[in-house]
């Protein structure tokens, strides 16, 4: 039965920046959350980035926090290990938060700390993207629900 990794924030884990969640509930997820079919991850506390943690964006190809440390080398790190997991269990679809540095997947905010959003992918997103594995935002959940059901 086919697996959907999903950005643990959507399920209810307080594991944002700001130590909140962004709980998404829709009864095509419960669904699939009964059948044990969602694999919850995050790629910035699997990087080994604390909670709550500064908020960071992508600026030129960088993930800085509001402060200016870089953190891409954990954003990369937990962008790997996303990877990994999706090869170890054969997922092929994800469900990321989007407009994150990590799981955004059309949209990340500038760089600038100012809350403007720009076309772009996390790191994550842009990872999993690349080795072949479907992503989708929240807000494309019509598009995740008819991918898993081919």
């Amino acid at each position: 039965m086919q697996k959907l990794l999903v950005s643990s924030c959507l399920l209810g884990n307080p594991v944002r920046y700001d130590g909140q969640s962004q709980n998404l509930l829709h009864p095509g997820l419960e669904t699939l959350k009964q059948q044990e079919r969602l694999v919850a991850f995050c790629p910035e506390v699997a990087g080994g980035l604390p909670t709550p943690r500064p908020p960071a964006e992508i600026k030129v190809g960088r993930v800085l926090t509001k402060d200016a440390q870089d953190v891409t080398v954990q954003f990369a790190y937990g962008a790997e290990q996303a990877l990994k997991l999706c090869k170890k269990q054969g997922i092929r679809y994800a469900l990321l938060k989007e407009s994150s540095p990590s799981c955004g997947r059309n949209t990340i905010y500038d760089g600038s700390h100012s809350g403007k959003k720009i076309s772009g992918m996390g790191l994550t997103a842009r990872l999993l993207t690349d080795n072949g594995i479907a992503v989708f935002s929240e807000q494309q959940l019509p598009a995740l629900f008819a991918a898993l059901a081919e």
